[in-house]
């Protein structure tokens, strides 16, 4: 599911979505991919409790979601 090459930039469509205000916002799935909460409050943040740096505990339906 995730994919390990040595180019690790995010993909447009994949990683991330631009807003109309042209900022990235980064997706659900690159946001687990990743690993911990940025504490950034992200609006597709996958973690509970949400926007608490270092967290790595996801939200039940997410670990449902992605089978993780």
């Amino acid at each position: 599911m995730f994919r390990s090459d040595a180019d690790d930039s995010p993909v447009e469509g994949i990683d991330y979505v631009m807003s109309p205000q042209g900022y990235r916002v980064m997706t659900e799935f690159f946001l687990v991919k990743r690993g911990y909460c940025c504490s950034n409050g992200c609006k597709n943040c996958p973690y509970s409790p949400k926007a608490v740096k270092g967290n790595r505990k996801l939200r039940p339906e997410i670990e449902n979601k992605y089978d993780i």
